[in-house]
C-alpha cells in the first residue's frame, strides 16, 4: 500500500497531457493512506491497547496474530502484575472465538504461556490453574476436530513438563475425561478421551491411575458398541499394566485382556498381540506360563493374517519375559529378590537385546556371569558329593545336571524333573552303598566352595524320589537318612562297555579342558568312572587307572568321590544314570556331539527345554519355515533373527542346542536383511554362549559374514573388536590375514566402511602383540592415511598415533622406530603436498595425545617436521605454523628448558612469521592461548586439504 500511495501522489507531476491542471483542483485530490501510517499508530498504543484493538477485529488473520503474540505481550508487561492478569483475562475472552483456527492457534500457545507463568510464579500466582487450565479442559470436548487435537497435545505437554498440580489433575482433568467416556458421549470424543487417559497414566502415577482411571478403563475394554474404543484400550493395555503393577493387573486387567484377545474384530486382537510383552512383564511367572502362553498360542494361530503377523513379531519379546537367573546365567546380588521382584532392571536388560543394531551389551562382565552360572550348576551338585551337614552323600544327587545342562537345572522344574527324564535315562551302573558314623568331619575342600559365597543356591532335589524312580530296590528310604545303614556289595551290572563309554567321553572332552565348564564335566565323569571300577578284587588296578587319567587329562585334583568302607553315608553313582540318555548329554556344555544320525523323536527331544513353554519355542523355531513367509509375513525371518539374542539369553547357553539349527538357517537365508541383522548382533550372542560355543558354532558363521555383501559386512565390522576379544588368542590371530580385505568394498565410494575400519583398528591394537601390529595393522593404517576422503584420513591419523604409542612402549622399541622412519619416508618426504600435510597432522596428533615423550619426539620427528617450513605449498606451511604455535609450544618440555630443540623451533616460527603468505604469517604470529586463534584454526581446517 505504501508503494501504491506514492505512485498516486506522483501521477499529477508526471502527467504531461494538456488541461490537467485545469481539470483537477487541490480539493479534488484523493490521498490514500499508507500502511506506514497504521504502523505508526500501533506504536503509539500500549501492549494492552494493541491486544484489544486486534482482538476485536473482524479479520480472522488479525485474531490469529493476537493468539500468536500473547506470549510476547506477557513478556512486555511482566513487571506489572495487574497488566499480566489483564492479558490472562483477555485470553479467556479470546477462547470464546467462533473461528476454530483462532481457538486452535490459542491452544498451541498455552504450554508456552504456562511455562512463562511458572517461571514468574511470584508475580502471577495461580495463573495457570485459574485462567489456562479451564480452557484446555473445555477444548477437550470442542466440536472441531483440530481444536480437540491441539488441546490433547497441550494437555500431554503440560503433564510431561510437570506444569500441572496434582490436585488439578484429580479435580479438574480426570472428572472431565471420565465424563467424556460416558456411554452417551460422542463416539469420536469418547475414543480420543480413552487415548488421553491411557497416555496420561504413566505421567500421573499409580495412585491416580488406580483410583480414577483404571475403573473406567476396564469398562471401556468391554464397550460392546464401539470397537474403536476397544482397539484403543488394547493398544495401550501394556502401558496401563506397567503403571498399576502386578496385583491390579492380575486381579482387574487380565480378565479384560482375555476378552480383548478373543474379540470378534481382528484389529483389536492385533493390538493385543503387539502389547503382549508389556502385559507379560506385569504378571508373575506362574500366570505367564500357565495362562498367557496358551493365550498367545491362540493369537499365533488366529484366522487373520494380520493378527498372526503381529503375534510372530511379538513372540521373541514375549519369550524373553521368561528369563530367570538359573537359565539366563544372570544372578542378582540381592538374594532376597528374584526375577519377578526386579521387573524394571531385568526387563530393561532384556529389551536391550532387541536394539542389536544400535546398542551393545557389556562384554567384560557378561562372559564371567554366564560362565559362573553354568559352572555353578555343576559345582552345586559336585559339592554335595563330598557330604552334607549330616555327612550322608558322596556323589551328585542329580547326575543329569552334571552331564547335561538341560531342563533339570532350572528352578521352575526342580519339583517335577523326575517326570521329565526320558525312559532311556535308566541307570547302567550300580554303586556300592556304604555307611559310617554321622560325626565324621568334612574334608578341607568342603570347608570352602566358591558356589556358596558367590552364587544364589539352586533348589535341592529330593534324593529319595529320584532314586525310587530308577530303582526302588537298590536304595531303601532308611539308607538315605542319618541312621547308618548296612553296606551292600557292588552291583554286578557294571560292564566293561559302560566303562569304555566313559573313557571315550572323557577323551572327547580333553581338547576343551581350558574351559572351566568342561573341566567340571571331566571331574564328574572321572568320578563316575572311578566309582564303576571300584570292586574288592580290582582295587589295585583301579588306582592305577585313575593316575593315568590324571596324567592324560591334566587334571590336578579329581573330586573326592573315592569309596571307602568307612566313608560316611550311602554312595549312589547317580552319574551313570544319564550315560544312556540322549546322545547330546555332553553337547550342551562342551560342543561335543556324540551322534550323527538322530531319529525324528530324538531330534525333537534334543530341542526340549523347560525355561519357556515348549509350544512357544516350537512356534519360534518354525519362523524359519519357508511356508511362514507365504502365510504370515515375508519378513518373518528377519523378525526371528532380530529377537534371537534375547531368546538365547532367556534359554541360556545350556539350551543353545535348541537354537543352533535355527541360527544356521537364518545365517544362510537368501535375504541379505536377515543376514545383516545377525551380523549386527553376533557379538552379543558370543557373550551369551561363551568362548567354547562361540568357537564351535559362531566362528564359521562369522567367517561367512566376512565374505558377504557390504551391507552384511558392515554389521560384523562395527563390532569386530567386541567379537574378536572373546576368542582365544590363537583363533584371534587368524583374522589378521583377513583385515586387509576390509579395504575392498563393492562400492569404492563407500568411505564410511573404511572410516569404521579405522575406528575398529584403534580398538584392536590392545588385542595383538607389537609384532602383529607392525606386520599386519601397520600397512592398513598407512593405506588409510592416504585415503581420498578427509574423514577417513582424520581417523587414520589417530590410529597411526596410537600405533606409535604402542610400538614405542613395547620391548624392544625397534618396531616404533621403524614405524616413525616409514612415516618420514612415505609422508614427510612425499612428492605430493597432501602426503606432507598428512605427516604434519600425524605429528600434531602425536603431540596432543602424548604418544611419545617430548625428548623422543624432538629426536625422531621434529627435525623432519621443521624442514617443512620451506615447503612450496602454503597449505602445508599454514598447518605447520598452527602445529608449532598452538600445540608444540604448549608442552612443558619447550616452555621450561632452553635446549637446542627449543631454539630450532623458535627460529622456524620466526621464519614463518616472515612468510610471503598472509595466512602463514597470521598463524605463526598469534598467541597460542588466543580465543580468536582457535576459532580461526577451526574455520581454516577445511582449507588445509
Amino acid at each position: 500500500m505504501a508503494d501504491l500511495s506514492l505512485l498516486q501522489e506522483d501521477l499529477p507531476e508526471d502527467a504531461d497531457g494538456p488541461g490537467v491542471d485545469d481539470c483537477c483542483s487541490e480539493s479534488d485530490v484523493i490521498i490514500i493512506p499508507s500502511a506506514l501510517d497504521f504502523v505508526s499508530q500501533d506504536e503509539m498504543l500500549t501492549p494492552l491497547g494493541r491486544l484489544d484493538k486486534y482482538a476485536a477485529s473482524e479479520n480472522i488473520f488479525n485474531r490469529q496474530m493476537v493468539a500468536r503474540s500473547l506470549l510476547d505481550t506477557l513478556r512486555e508487561v511482566c513487571d506489572d502484575e495487574g497488566d499480566c492478569v489483564a492479558v490472562l483475562e483477555r485470553i479467556g475472552r479470546l477462547a470464546d472465538d467462533s473461528e476454530p483456527t483462532v481457538r486452535a492457534e490459542l491452544m498451541e500457545q498455552v504450554p508456552h504461556i504456562a511455562l512463562f507463568c511458572q517461571e514468574n510464579r511470584p508475580s502471577i500466582p495461580y495463573a495457570f490453574s485459574k485462567y489456562l487450565l479451564p480452557i484446555v479442559v473445555r477444548y477437550l470436548a470442542d466440536q472441531n476436530n483440530q481444536v480437540r487435537k491441539t488441546s490433547q497435545a497441550a494437555l500431554l505437554a503440560l503433564l510431561e513438563q510437570e506444569l500441572m498440580e496434582r490436585l488439578d489433575v484429580e479435580t479438574k482433568v480426570c472428572p472431565v475425561l471420565i465424563e467424556l467416556t460416558a456411554p452417551d458421549s460422542n463416539d469420536d470424543v469418547k475414543t480420543e478421551a480413552v487415548a488421553i487417559m491411557c497416555k496420561m497414566a504413566p505421567m500421573v502415577g499409580k495412585d491416580i491411575t488406580e483410583r480414577l482411571i483404571l475403573p473406567r478403563f476396564c469398562e471401556m475394554c468391554c464397550d460392546c458398541r464401539m470397537f474403536h474404543v476397544r482397539k484403543v484400550c488394547a493398544a495401550n493395555f501394556g502401558d496401563i499394566c506397567s503403571v498399576v503393577g502386578q496385583q491390579a493387573t492380575e486381579e482387574m486387567l487380565l480378565p479384560r485382556f482375555f476378552q480383548l484377545c478373543s474379540d470378534n474384530v481382528w484389529g483389536v486382537r492385533k493390538a493385543c498381540a503387539e502389547c503382549f510383552m508389556a502385559v507379560s512383564c506385569a504378571t508373575c511367572q506362574e500366570i505367564r506360563r500357565t495362562k498367557l502362553s496358551a493365550l498367545f498360542i491362540n493369537l499365533i494361530s488366529d484366522p487373520s493374517r494380520w493378527v498372526r503377523q503381529a503375534a510372530f513379531q511379538s513372540l521373541g519379546p514375549f519369550i524373553s519375559t521368561f528369563a530367570n537367573p538359573s537359565s539366563s546365567g544372570q544372578c542378582f546380588k540381592d538374594e532376597g529378590k528374584n526375577s519377578e521382584d526386579l521387573p524394571a532392571e531385568e526387563k530393561n536388560r532384556l529389551k536391550d537385546h532387541y536394539a542389536a543394531e544400535e546398542e551393545q551389551m557389556g562384554t567384560e562382565d557378561a562372559p564371567a556371569d554366564f560362565s559362573a552360572s553354568l559352572e555353578s550348576t555343576r559345582e552345586d551338585c559336585a559339592a554335595k558329593t563330598s557330604g552334607n551337614s549330616a555327612g550322608d552323600i558322596s556323589v551328585p544327587e542329580d547326575s543329569s545336571s552334571l552331564c547335561t545342562l538341560s531342563s533339570e537345572s532350572h528352578q521352575e522344574a526342580a519339583s517335577d524333573e523326575n517326570d521329565k527324564k526320558p525312559d532311556n535315562c535308566k541307570s547302567a551302573i550300580r554303586s556300592e552303598v556304604g555307611t559310617s558314623s554321622p560325626d565324621s568331619t568334612p574334608l578341607d575342600q568342603e570347608l570352602f566352595n566358591s558356589f556358596y559365597f558367590w552364587r544364589t543356591p539352586l533348589p535341592e532335589i529330593d534324593l529319595d524320589k529320584e532314586l525310587q524312580q530308577d530303582s526302588g530296590e537298590r536304595l531303601s528310604p532308611e539308607n538315605t537318612g542319618d541312621a547308618p545303614g548296612v553296606p551292600e556289595p557292588a552291583s554286578p551290572n557294571i560292564t566293561m562297555a559302560t566303562r569304555k563309554e566313559l573313557e571315550e567321553m572323557i577323551e572327547n572332552l580333553e581338547p576343551h579342558m581350558d574351559d572351566p565348564d568342561v573341566k567340571a564335566q571331566v571331574d564328574v565323569l572321572s568320578a563316575a568312572l572311578r566309582a564303576s571300577t571300584l570292586d574288592a578284587h580290582e582295587e589295585a588296578s583301579s588306582i592305577e587307572h585313575r593316575s593315568e587319567l590324571q596324567d592324560d587329562l591334566g587334571v590336578s585334583e579329581l573330586p573326592d568321590c573315592s569309596i571307602d568302607q568307612d566313608a560316611p553315608g550311602p554312595l549312589v553313582s547317580a552319574v551313570e544314570e544319564s550315560m544312556d540318555a540322549t546322545p547330546h548329554c555332553v553337547d550342551e556344555g562342551a560342543d561335543v556331539i556324540a551322534s550323527d544320525g538322530l531319529s525324528p523323536d530324538e531330534e525333537r527331544r534334543s530341542k526340549v527345554q523347560d525355561v519357556v513353554p515348549q509350544a512357544l519355542l516350537d512356534q519360534y523355531l518354525s519362523m524359519t519355515d519357508p511356508s511362514r513367509a507365504q502365510t504370515v509375513d515375508t519378513e518373518i525371518a528377519k523378525h526371528c533373527a532380530y529377537s534371537l539374542p534375547g531368546v538365547a539369553l532367556t534359554l541360556g547357553r545350556q539350551n543353545w542346542h535348541c537354537l543352533r539349527e535355527t541360527y544356521e538357517t537364518l545365517a544362510s537365508d537368501m535375504q541379505w536383511k536377515v543376514r545383516r541383522t545377525l551380523a549386527f548382533s553376533i557379538h552379543e550372542l558370543a557373550v551369551i554362549l561363551g568362548d567354547q560355543l562361540t568357537a564351535a558354532d559362531l566362528v564359521p558363521i562369522f567367517n561367512g559374514f566376512l565374505k558377504d555383501l557390504d551391507e552384511v559386512r558392515i554389521g560384523v565390522l562395527k563390532h569386530l573388536h567386541d567379537f574378536l576379544k572373546l576368542l582365544h588368542i590363537d583363533k584371534r590371530r587368524e583374522y589378521l590375514y583377513q583385515l586387509q580385505e576390509f579395504l575392498v568394498t563393492d562400492n569404492s565410494r563407500n568411505w564410511r566402511f573404511r572410516a569404521e575400519l579405522a575406528e575398529q583398528l584403534i580398538l584392536l591394537l590392545e588385542l595383538y602383540s607389537p609384532r602383529d601390529v607392525y606386520d599386519y595393522l601397520r600397512p592398513i593404517a598407512l593405506n588409510l592415511c592416504a585415503d581420498k576422503v578427509s574423514s577417513v584420513r582424520w581417523i587414520s591419523y589417530k590410529l597411526v598415533s596410537e600405533m606409535v604409542k604402542k610400538l614405542h612402549t613395547a620391548t624392544p622399541p625397534t618396531f616404533g622406530v621403524d614405524l616413525i622412519n616409514e612415516l618420514v619416508e612415505n609422508f614427510g618426504r612425499c612428492p605430493r603436498w597432501s602426503g606432507r600435510q598428512a605427516f604434519v597432522f600425524v605429528c600434531q596428533t602425536v603431540i596432543e595425545d602424548d604418544c611419545l615423550p617430548m625428548d623422543e619426539f624432538a629426536v625422531h620427528l621434529m627435525p623432519h617436521l621443521l624442514t617443512l617450513a620451506n615447503d612450496r605449498v602454503p597449505n602445508v606451511r599454514v598447518l605447520l605454523a598452527k602445529t608449532l604455535r598452538q600445540t608444540l609450544l604448549e608442552k612443558e618440555y619447550f616452555l621450561a628448558s632452553a635446549s637446542c630443540h627449543q631454539e630450532a623451533v623458535e627460529q622456524t616460527i620466526m621464519a614463518l612469521q616472515m612468510d610471503r603468505d598472509s595466512d602463514v604469517k597470521y598463524f605463526a604470529s598469534i598467541h597460542p592461548s588466543s580465543t580468536k586463534a582457535s576459532e580461526d584454526a577451526m574455520s581454516t581446517a577445511s582449507s588445509t586439504y
